[in-house]
């Protein structure tokens, strides 16, 4: 073979198979059997491109070019071959990566949302869990859609729960407030108190006196509602619930 067709031959293998050599990310793969398949993959061409060295510098002694181009042409086929093998194991293990990193962000998310969450209850932050806020969702649904002995059912339920939540203020006035509905008075009464008693720092517990002092008027208790009245202005002067007891003592006198 002459000096400028080994020359050429040389520089037709190097270009084929350094044109499919890829750069060294192996770092990037978390698949373990991607991984081997691919290394494996490098070592068969690095093998190649010695059995290219080595059948050119035979053939350098031989004048057969055609034999010479005949095996190039096999080995820039077996490259080729490799290289489309590399490519399909890249793009798995790319894609694999993808829906493993959707999984985890997916997770995440479901995760978060059955975490307790930071809000304002009644002017108040606090920690609530998801469940919780449902549950107390649903018993207030209830009372708005006037269904009143099932949402009283529901928020007797809520704070056998969950009696150190936010929303218990709330549940037992609420509570209260069904009783109330149904004329069940003395219940009423009783469940306001708890209100008052428990949580005397809360805005719900003016409207609790408020509901009080409504229960002992429907009772025909007058001085019972005119002492709740009284109470409230005096424990809750800048409430709106004062407001209106104040209106309804002048009325009493």
């Amino acid at each position: 073979m002459t000096r400028f067709g080994k020359s050429l031959c040389a520089v037709a293998m190097l270009a084929a198979v350094s044109s499919f050599t890829l750069p060294a990310q192996a770092g990037l793969f978390d698949d373990d059997e991607a991984r081997r398949a691919i290394l494996d993959i490098r070592a068969r061409i690095d093998s190649v491109r010695r059995d290219a060295d080595i059948k050119l510098d035979t053939k350098a002694d031989k004048n057969s070019l055609l034999d010479v181009a005949s095996q190039n042409e096999q080995l820039r086929q077996e490259v080729a071959k490799l290289r489309g093998q590399l490519e399909v194991l890249t793009n798995e293990v790319a894609n694999t990566q993808q829906r493993q990193k959707d999984f985890y962000v997916d997770l995440d998310t479901r995760l978060r949302k059955l975490e307790p969450q930071k809000m304002t209850v009644d002017g108040k932050e606090t920690s609530v869990e998801p469940a919780e806020q449902k549950t107390y969702e649903a018993a207030l649904a209830l009372f708005k859609a006037g269904d009143y002995k099932t949402s009283g059912a529901a928020f007797t339920d809520f704070m056998r729960r969950y009696p150190q939540s936010g929303f218990a203020p709330s549940a037992q006035y609420f509570l209260g407030t069904t009783y109330y509905a149904q004329r069940d008075y003395r219940n009423a009464i009783t469940a306001q108190q708890v209100v008052v008693k428990n949580y005397p720092e809360n805005p719900k517990a003016a409207d609790a006196l408020l509901n009080i002092a409504s229960c002992y008027a429907e009772l025909k208790d007058r001085p019972a509602a005119k002492k709740s009245l009284e109470t409230l202005v005096a424990q809750y002067p800048s409430s709106p619930a004062a407001q209106t007891a104040k209106e309804r003592l002048a009325t009493m006198r």
